[in-house]
């Protein structure tokens, strides 16, 4: 036979899950407003437009800029799998 509840044990249940919810949200908003990794990912695209501008004018090392490249994609590969 099931457990009956009481009308205020369901009052108090969605007045917990409420308060998830609102904690929840909150959390999502602060991590939309968190940029503290944002100048990171600039400067690492600026450093890897100017290797590719680097390889297009100096075609001599555009195979140690690609060296290079392949070399930080296995790293990353590596670390995120970890």
């Amino acid at each position: 036979m099931p457990a009956k509840t009481s009308p205020r044990s369901k009052a108090g249940q969605a007045t917990i899950e409420r308060q998830t919810n609102m904690k929840n949200l909150i959390l999502r908003l602060k991590a939309l407003r968190d940029t503290r990794g944002q100048d990171l990912i600039e400067y690492a695209l600026m450093a890897g437009f100017v290797a590719v501008a680097a390889g297009a004018i100096m075609p001599n090392i555009s195979s140690s800029i690609s060296t290079i490249f392949s070399q930080v994609a296995s790293v990353m590969t590596q670390a995120s799998s970890s």
